[in-house]
């Protein structure tokens, strides 16, 4: 039954069509690839070829789950089954399992999120008694994964000098021991972080001639999407894994390769016919998305790249309305012209909130969207926010389930330890961990073994150690004969964060309390539907999940505020590209590389290519920064855009006089380029410091709404007071720095 390719057009067709040899398949923004790549996979079973011997990978458990549902619907789940299919790191992460012993870790090791690897960082950091100023956390663990993705582990980091001078310059003398420090506390805690799940796998396929072999053998097809994504560590797998047979097909788009600051590169997509100089190549270039305006406009803008595939994406949608460019006084005032554009789009064309979405460079731009959105009582998310696995309570209950799973883990028990409150202390907690670094052992074998080991720990603590030890064998030895959802649920109760929950009938408990039965829930459907129930298979499957992947179905109706970034692969009726400013979009910190501007440039493309039927693009000409308004010029990308496609419109600022006649006020943005390093210009740097001569107010009358002024924070304004007369708080957005939450009786503010 092949009634499938008659639903494809003829360019797809040859691609779904073509099974042997390498294959790469170029696919402009919304022409279909995804379809593509299914078909293909089914058109590969159709010709007796074994799911058994089909890898599939994509960068998104979203994307993995839509391919695998519409194989489901043509060749049924007890074929589709057998695909090896899913993300990079998901489906590398099972092969690590398979051959752990091999790299000297245990099956059941552990994967580190972020905030996992920043937890333990910030530890290291705190132990070797570091400024925390100079080694900030972030920078530290990009830096690491920057030198893991460039095979540079901790021992070959003195190798490169430039590398140490960098760090020698930024102070950071003691980069090399904390990059040591770590990578041996996850090896001691049978832990992986998501780039060690990359680094090992090539590991294995490089020091390990059999494994190699095996998964060469194993592997016929290879079937790659967004491949303009892929990383150099990614590149080289896929190379090792596809040398046998050469069976390797890659889809996706140069024009959409935005993701260079992860490590992406685009050398990867551009360079695949030297890799395999007997490929045949597809190109896609009819969108089915947008309408013919939307189409043209992103052509004209992308065709000033020259590192580029060439193609010309076309359609044969309707022509659409021109696309609407809108130039505006300030950012408010730009917030203010998307909410009212949106509402009278929902009215007119009885639109719903779901079909709206507004892209911005940095997330910094959200503020004055958002408080536009909800004068006008329009329902919105911020895309990208926090996870529902990565709220506390739910950390809390997976960290108990990681601990059963891998008691050497850590992070986890430093987390469950002494919650709900144990009696043992931070001052335990650190007595423990000196033992463990002492004797090279992780801190649950100091635990299991106090008696051995000298630790300075009284004996009402060690009892407390003992029990806690206890309870966590209490749940192991339940591992092999019950299933995920009745341990789960057996830790939450008897662990005591169930009854700690339960007790809090604030509105804040009672939500962590429902969040603990909607994942509970999930466990539960996780055992009905899957052949493999246990606790260990639920962990494997919920370490690699991301914030596309647990939205609630109550957020699906509303606006979509996210960065452009984040947007790639979605789709909206109606898109608002805001903030298109110099120094803004293109980013200030790309202005001096082709490279660099390249890449921004696609981004914009990416944005573009988001609008099915309406596109709405602004800037504004003042924008408030650094405690000031500052003067904005518009993006250079701007004028690439071919006019004919274009309706300009002004919107002036009410608020001009008030904030502009002050001619000091008015900053050029402009940024000077010295010794490789950018700087703000001199009246700019004052802007940068707030100043200390305050005068502290009586806090006694503040007020939700009023205008104050931080001696650090600067110019802010009050969102929420909450708590009692001693221990009253502040909730206050500053424009500096964000929202922060303030103790009123330390805050120092000054009402404005």
């Amino acid at each position: 039954m092949q009634d499938y390719l008659e639903k494809l057009n003829p360019e797809q067709r040859q691609a779904v069509e073509h099974i042997t040899g390498p294959l790469m398949v170029i696919a402009g923004a919304g022409s279909g690839k995804t379809r593509v790549l299914t078909y293909r996979i089914i058109h590969l079973i159709n010709n007796n070829v074994s799911p058994f011997s089909i890898l599939a990978l994509t960068f998104t458990n979203k994307a993995a789950k839509e391919m695998r549902n519409r194989i489901d619907s043509i060749v049924g789940k007890n074929i589709s089954r057998d695909l090896w299919m899913g993300t990079f790191h998901s489906i590398f992460s099972r092969i690590l399992r398979m051959e752990a012993h091999k790299l000297n870790y245990p099956t059941n090791f552990t994967i580190y999120d972020t905030d996992d690897a920043k937890s333990l960082i910030r530890s290291i950091i705190k132990e070797l008694n570091l400024d925390k100023d100079i080694y900030k956390v972030s920078i530290i663990i990009n830096r690491i994964s920057a030198l893991k993705n460039n095979f540079i582990t901790h021992d070959q980091y003195s190798n490169h000098q430039e590398l140490v001078q960098t760090d020698k310059i930024a102070k950071r003398t003691e980069f090399q021991r904390i990059y040591a420090m770590y990578s041996q506390r996850c090896l001691k805690a049978s832990a992986m972080d998501f780039d060690d799940l990359l680094l090992n796998t090539y590991k294995l396929l490089n020091n390990f001639p059999d494994a190699l072999l095996k998964y060469q053998s194993k592997f016929k097809y290879i079937l790659i999407d967004e491949y303009q994504d892929t990383n150099h560590v990614q590149y080289l797998i896929i190379k090792k894994l596809a040398a046998l047979h050469e069976n390797i097909c890659i889809v996706g788009d140069d024009a959409q390769s935005i993701y260079s600051f992860r490590g992406a590169k685009i050398q990867n997509i551009l360079n695949f016919k030297s890799d395999y100089p007997d490929f045949k190549s597809y190109k896609l270039e009819q969108n089915y998305r947008s309408t013919n305006t939307i189409v043209e406009t992103a052509n004209s803008l992308i065709k000033h790249n020259e590192n580029q595939i060439p193609k010309e994406v076309w359609t044969e949608n309707e022509k659409g309305e021109k696309i609407i460019l809108c130039k505006c006084g300030s950012d408010n005032d730009e917030g203010r012209l998307v909410a009212n554009t949106i509402f009278e789009i929902k009215m007119q064309d009885q639109a719903y909130p779901k079909d709206f979405a507004i892209l911005y460079r940095t997330n910094a731009q959200s503020r004055a969207l958002e408080e536009a959105l909800r004068k006008q009582n329009i329902p919105y998310k911020i895309y990208g926010g926090l996870s529902f696995y990565q709220r506390k309570e739910i950390k809390d209950i997976l960290s108990y389930c990681r601990l059963t799973i891998n008691p050497n883990d850590e992070e986890a028990l430093k987390r469950v330890i002494n919650y709900p409150g144990r009696g043992i202390g931070n001052t335990t907690m650190q007595k423990l961990l000196v033992t463990a670094n002492e004797n090279n052992i992780s801190i649950w074998e100091v635990m299991n073994n106090l008696n051995n080991y000298k630790h300075n720990i009284n004996n009402g603590t060690s009892k407390k150690l003992v029990e806690f030890v206890l309870l966590i064998r209490n749940y192991q030895a339940q591992l092999e004969n019950k299933d995920a959802y009745f341990l789960a649920e057996h830790i939450a109760k008897s662990s005591g964060v169930f009854g700690d929950l339960y007790n809090d009938k604030s509105p804040e408990g009672v939500s962590r309390f429902e969040n603990i039965q909607e994942l509970l829930n999930g466990i539960k459907d996780f055992c009905e539907n899957t052949e493999v129930n246990s606790l260990a298979d639920y962990m494997k499957d919920v370490a690699l999940l991301t914030n596309q992947d647990n939205e609630k179905q109550e957020d699906f109706n509303k606006v979509t505020l996210m960065t452009i970034h984040a947007a790639k692969g979605l789709e909206f009726p109606y898109v608002f590209v805001v903030g298109l400013e110099q120094n803004l979009f293109p980013s200030m910190m790309s202005g001096e590389s082709q490279e660099d501007l390249e890449e921004e440039r696609r981004l914009f493309y990416v944005a573009i290519t988001r609008a099915e039927k309406r596109l709405f693009l602004s800037f504004a000409t003042n924008r408030f920064k650094w405690g000031q308004y500052i003067d904005c010029e518009p993006s250079r990308f701007l004028s690439e855009l071919n006019t004919q496609y274009i309706s300009k419109t002004e919107i002036i600022s009410k608020q001009k006089n008030k904030f502009y006649n002050n001619k000091k006020q008015v900053l050029k943005n402009k940024f000077e380029k010295k010794n490789n390093t950018f700087k703000l210009p001199p009246n700019l740097k004052k802007l940068s410091t707030v100043t200390k001569n305050i005068k502290h107010s009586d806090l006694s009358k503040i007020q939700n709404g009023m205008k104050v002024l931080h001696s650090k924070f600067g110019n802010g304004k009050i969102l929420e007071i909450s708590g009692d007369e001693a221990n009253k708080k502040a909730t206050i957005f500053f424009e500096n720095v964000g929202q922060k939450q303030l103790l009123l009786k330390f805050a120092k503010l000054e009402i404005i």
